[in-house]
């Protein structure tokens, strides 16, 4: 069962239908600790074929969105070549097995890009990269409600100079796209769930690469527990688990690019690179 956030409301999707969903706000539906249920409940109504003529809206309001870092060992890897100039090669081989996860904010609601909506490079950076993830929804209680794409876009450059440089790396406007709905799942996905990423330039393919959920190191459920360790967060929050497809170093973003990211069972999120 999926959860859509429109312009024209909320809705429901099962078996090839939709229905909508009544709530005063999305931040409202999302606080709801019976959510599953509600959405269930609601598909009794009048269906609809498909959403079409509605804008897709990023399932991300008042929720702050945090990631967790280096959680595959492709990212290890990549991590650990990028900031070796720099004294970090074995930094990030560290925090790959440390009991503790690495946790950082990514990005206020307003800052986050819906689907087919335009994300960013910034103007000072040269590597630029976009980082596939299972994203987690979670509840105010730290129950997880369910389950989203996320694009973690990222300059590898700036971090790779300075580990310490990982907010500038990370959070500025248009770095984040996460869409197009919600899988209301609150049990682990399958292990051999695919996660996939195609990158076009020009009509024509410059990357793509794939991993499943096998290859992600930490339960998901202990990037949440760590997550709301000294946290509280009213209106629920969203988590990305981290990457495991980096594109090879002589990549980077070029405006126009269009990154597609899907994963099994969840959907597709689509976006450009803003020109």
């Amino acid at each position: 069962m999926r959860l859509y956030r429109t312009d024209k409301g909320f809705f429901g999707e099962g078996l090839n239908c939709f229905w909508h969903v009544e709530a005063t706000s999305w931040d409202e539906l999302l606080c709801d600790a019976n959510l599953h249920d509600r959405v269930r409940a609601a598909q009794h109504g009048e269906s609809l074929k498909s959403l079409g003529g509605m804008a897709l809206l990023s399932p991300v309001s008042a929720q702050e969105v945090w990631a967790a870092g280096v959680t595959y060992f492709r990212s290890r890897s990549a991590r650990m070549e990028e900031s070796k100039e720099a004294g970090g090669g074995s930094f990030y081989d560290h925090v790959y097995a440390a009991e503790r996860p690495e946790l950082f904010f990514k990005a206020s609601g307003r800052r986050v890009v819906g689907p087919f909506g335009e994300v960013r490079i910034r103007k000072d950076a040269c590597w630029s990269v976009p980082e596939p993830e299972l994203t987690l929804a979670i509840h105010s209680s730290g129950k997880i409600l369910g389950y989203t794409i996320g694009n973690d876009m990222s300059s590898r450059d700036i971090e790779g100079e300075n580990p310490l440089y990982l907010p500038q790396a990370k959070v500025y406007d248009g770095s984040c796209a996460i869409g197009p709905c919600l899988l209301l799942e609150s049990g682990d996905l399958p292990k051999d769930t695919a996660i996939r990423i195609q990158i076009e330039r020009g009509g024509a393919s410059a990357y793509f690469g794939q991993t499943t959920l096998a290859e992600l190191k930490r339960p998901v459920t202990e990037l949440v527990s760590y997550l709301f360790r000294e946290n509280s967060f009213p209106e629920g929050a969203f988590l990305m688990t981290g990457t495991g497809i980096v594109p090879h170093d002589a990549f980077t973003l070029i405006a126009g690019d269009r990154i597609i990211i899907s994963i099994d069972n969840i959907g597709t999120l689509e976006n450009q690179v803003a020109t």
